[in-house]
């Protein structure tokens, strides 16, 4: 059997969709008879394969040297088979920045700001951030050591800034798309309720059929809902009947203010953040996210295994696996704001949108997105890994 440990910065879901999906991943890989383990430094440590390390310490972030020095006496008393890291430490034998590249991430995020000379600071000062200063040279480090870990990127998007901006040999670099649970089920009874509320919360009569876009993301800046919101303003003058809900748990005061001052706050209505996006998503007709960057969206393939058609941008790696107007609409940047309100007003038909959904099923996207495929290409990696080993 292959030992393997995933090392983590915190063990905690709640804390996002990384975290979830190193949890996941490490489900989906035991059910394949590996032993997996998650190595910490802070989180929630109750499951016998979950070890944190640094919980005695003080703060909520372990500095990066400290963790690696705790790490390696971990591994120098514990043995693997594999040590597979979401940090850039170059001792391990894969690296799977599950964020991006550090230098694509600080970039796309200085394009979020819409001012200009926000976004031109926001760039040249990032590496003012100590800890980001110190990740970035050690990803740097780790990529240009011949020697170094394999690169497992979540999406093509991602294998593309390592060849940009290290000059990495794509012979160093294993694309694994990102997945996602494809088995759970939404309680049907909840989901017409919630359907109902909504309706109702948005004033509308009981023979009106609304289209109900949901949104959902803890950056709402980075994630494209300022542009979203200036579209529907657009959808909505053309006499569609959209409706947008936005899941999170972000600052909402300044975009409820740009939806007053555009007319259209009773067409938004933010829910906060929500425990089960699923029922959301299957009480929604389709998801949106205009994001500025992600590597590779969980929102957007949890909306794919729900067979709800999509609509994103081409900065989102999960658009990598959507058929262009068959399983959803990719616009070619968040700041395209005609196209992003075409694409709102085009899924603001029922037979498109059950074309769009038919489409995913047949086409077997939503096995695509499935985290069980995902642990499947990770077990032959660690294969190929263990092979070369000896």
């Amino acid at each position: 059997m292959i030992k393997a440990a995933i090392i983590t910065e915190r063990a905690d879901i709640s804390l996002g969709g990384a975290q979830r999906s190193v949890f996941e991943l490490s489900e989906a890989l035991q059910e394949r008879g590996i032993d997996v383990h998650i190595v910490a430094a802070k989180g929630v440590g109750r499951e016998k394969n979950v070890h944190v390390l640094c919980g005695d310490r003080p703060g909520k972030r372990t500095p990066f040297f400290s963790f690696a020095k705790v790490l390696k006496k971990f591994f120098s008393e514990n043995k693997f088979d594999i040590i597979h890291s979401v940090l850039p430490f170059e001792f391990a034998d894969i690296y799977q920045p599950r964020g991006g590249s550090i230098p694509e991430a600080i970039a796309r995020n200085a394009a979020s700001y819409n001012n200009k000379i926000i976004g031109v600071y926001k760039k040249v000062t990032a590496f003012a951030n100590i800890r980001r200063t110190i990740l970035g040279k050690a990803e740097r480090t780790l990529c240009l050591n011949p020697k170094g870990p394999v690169i497992a990127a979540i999406s093509n998007y991602v294998a593309e800034q390592f060849v940009k901006y290290y000059k990495l040999s794509p012979k160093r670099i294993t694309v694994i798309p990102n997945g996602v649970k494809t088995d759970e089920k939404s309680d049907a009874k909840a989901v017409e309720s919630l359907r109902l509320k909504l309706a109702a919360d948005f004033g509308l009569r009981t023979d009106e059929k609304p289209v109900i876009f949901l949104f959902a993301a803890n950056n709402f800046r980075l994630k494209g809902l300022k542009v979203l919101i200036e579209a529907m303003k657009t959808a909505a003058n053309s006499g569609q009947p959209v409706y947008l809900t936005v899941a999170g748990k972000d600052k909402k005061s300044k975009y409820e203010n740009l939806a007053r001052k555009l007319g259209i706050e009773k067409r938004i209505i933010f829910l906060g953040q929500v425990d089960n996006i699923g029922n959301y998503l299957a009480a929604a007709d389709a998801a949106v996210l205009p994001t500025y960057y992600d590597p590779s969206s969980r929102f957007i393939l949890e909306a794919i295994a729900a067979a709800k058609p999509v609509i994103t941008t081409s900065y989102n790696g999960a658009s990598e696996l959507i058929g262009q107007n068959k399983h959803g609409l990719i616009i070619d940047r968040p700041e395209n704001i005609k196209a992003l309100a075409e694409a709102i007003i085009y899924l603001a038909d029922e037979k498109q949108i059950k074309r769009f959904s038919d489409a995913i099923v047949s086409d077997r996207l939503i096995e695509k997105v499935s985290i069980k495929r995902a642990a499947g290409q990770m077990q032959q990696l660690y294969g190929i890994i263990l092979k070369g080993k000896k």
